[in-house]
């Protein structure tokens, strides 16, 4: 396997993780010196990545973004994503406050867990992917909820409760707009 090759696999999968176009360029700038550096030793490129490329990728890129911080940048971006339903709904039906159904809690819980179960280990919070297969876990699970439980309102959130659920997420979106990310990749 040439060098080359090596970098473009890195670059794939550390694109698919969601590291930002700044890491990926300066991770790559450093393995292509240790790659060349072996290769002046008379080394391949096997061995200083050893026999799986994408495993010492993954291992790389889990280290630039440890799960501890995926979890807290997750559970942030999922709360902002709650506030922004709150505060649209009660505009779009404009009421100061939204009735909150069975079905909802149904469909929004397999939502998140399918969405936040496949960034996390992707490794990225972007919404590529992970809405189509949300979709197709969340539509029949609003179906059943409706059929289980009912359609009456357990509570409800009044239109202010938005505010506070945007703010944790506030330095991520600045630090992707600073990063050149977007907010919301295009589907692939």
């Amino acid at each position: 396997m040439t060098n080359d090759q090596v970098l473009a696999i890195c670059r794939s999968n550390w694109e698919y993780r969601g590291l930002s176009d700044a890491s990926v360029r300066e991770m790559l700038d450093e393995l292509s010196t240790h790659l060349e550096d072996a290769e002046a030793a008379g080394r391949t490129a096997r061995d200083v990545v050893g026999e799986d490329v994408r495993a010492f990728a993954a291992t790389w890129a889990r280290a630039r973004a440890p799960l501890h911080r995926r979890v807290l940048r997750t559970a942030a971006m999922a709360g902002f994503l709650l506030g922004v339903l709150v505060l649209l709904t009660c505009l779009v039906r404009w009421t100061p406050e939204r009735d909150v159904e069975a079905n909802d809690i149904v469909f929004y819980a397999a939502l998140a867990l399918v969405t936040v179960g496949y960034e996390l280990r992707r490794g990225g919070m972007g919404l590529r992917r992970s809405w189509g297969l949300a979709f197709l876990v969340g539509v029949p699970a609003i179906l059943l909820g409706n059929w289980l439980i009912g359609d009456d309102p357990l509570f409800t959130v009044p239109f202010w409760v938005g505010f506070p659920l945007l703010l944790p997420a506030l330095p991520h979106v600045v630090d992707d707009i600073r990063q050149g990310k977007d907010a919301v990749p295009v589907a692939e």
